[in-house]
């Protein structure tokens, strides 16, 4: 238990370091925004939430609980905004009075991260093997089907402990969908959810956002588990390069990650997804993540919501990279602009 605490606290550690760094000591604030919701975009979320309150008589409080949570405080007009990795479904927002906006404000990838004796670098997962490795069919790190697609790699004679998430998580939603995506047997169970029935072992365990599951494998030999990019960047967490859909092993980068979502049609509501993207330079798992606005409210907070969408739209994605998170294209920066102006 100990353990797990000091390892989540490092990576608050390395989280508020970067915060303090891109953004400047607070002003006194004077009128409060607060939100909840998604942990996938929260280190970039609270480094333009810091930033933006130091540059006006703001203070913006966002508390990372999972999407499911966030969507939940968001109908509940609990919050003032909220986040989500899988935006909101329409029998959600249907519950909302007055309207529902849905902007996509910041985009990135889903890595296997894995915590291996000796640290090996590189690790290759074919796009047949990582789904059985979380439908519990691969249990060993040295399973013939991973030494093969690993040649001069010394696998472990070690029991695989897969990480999956507690909460109902956006990330939980996007990764489960890839996986139904290239998996007939992952489709029809677990299946697609912010919350799906994982295998029944003691090799497989539960923890809370995305900065829980990261300290779990950390401080677990032989685990793997998915994670927001993002966070195994901050942390140095080894993470493997997956198969794409054009058989090619590709590591999770700014690169991959806009060749991934290259093919994004965005309709008019903004919600759209790229399950299992082509190309060549593809990175297979990657998603644009949701902040979730009230149509009608106070208009002074309005006012403010949308100068906050315009700085993260703007001087918020100089970070991006740096960060782990991927830059949105003009286009879509534009796309988003042209929405926000129905916050009101």
């Amino acid at each position: 238990m100990k353990r797990n605490y000091f390892c989540q606290a490092a990576i608050g550690a390395v989280c508020l370091s970067v915060m303090i760094g891109f953004g400047g000591q607070s002003s006194a604030a004077e009128l409060r925004l607060v939100g909840s919701g998604a942990s996938f975009p929260f280190p970039i979320y609270s480094a333009w939430f810091k930033d933006f309150s130091s540059q006006n008589e703001v203070k913006v409080d966002y508390q990372s609980k999972g999407s499911g949570a966030g969507i939940q405080d968001f109908i509940n007009k609990t919050v003032d905004f909220a986040a989500s990795d899988a935006a909101m479904t329409d029998a959600e927002i249907a519950k909302v009075d007055g309207g529902v906006i849905l902007l996509p404000m910041t985009a990135g990838e889903i890595v296997l991260a894995y915590n291996l004796p000796g640290e090996p670098k590189g690790l290759r997962l074919p796009r047949d093997v990582y789904p059985d490795i979380f439908l519990g069919k691969i249990t060993q790190w040295n399973d013939p089907r991973l030494v093969a697609a690993n040649p001069g790699v010394a696998l472990p004679d070690l029991p695989i402990t897969v990480v999956h998430r507690s909460d109902a998580s956006g990330t939980n939603f996007v990764f489960t969908r890839h996986l139904s995506a290239i998996s007939e047997t992952f489709k029809n169970g677990p299946g697609v959810g912010t919350t799906v029935v994982w295998p029944q072992s003691d090799k497989f365990i539960a923890a809370p956002r995305n900065d829980g599951v990261t300290a779990t494998i950390k401080q677990t030999p032989g685990a793997i588990g998915y994670i927001e990019y993002g966070y195994a960047k901050l942390t140095r967490a080894n993470t493997a390069l997956l198969q794409n859909k054009a058989g090619k092993y590709i590591e999770a980068n700014a690169e991959s990650g806009v060749a991934a979502l290259a093919s994004a049609e965005f309709p008019p509501d903004l919600r759209v997804w790229v399950s299992d993207p082509a190309g060549d330079e593809a990175y297979p798992i990657a998603t644009f993540t949701w902040m979730l606005f009230y149509k009608k409210q106070d208009a002074e907070k309005a006012a403010v919501l949308r100068k906050l969408v315009d700085y993260s739209l703007t001087k918020g994605q100089t970070i991006a990279d740096s960060m782990g998170y991927i830059p949105l294209p003009a286009v879509v920066v534009e796309k988003i602009k042209a929405a926000a102006q129905e916050i009101q």
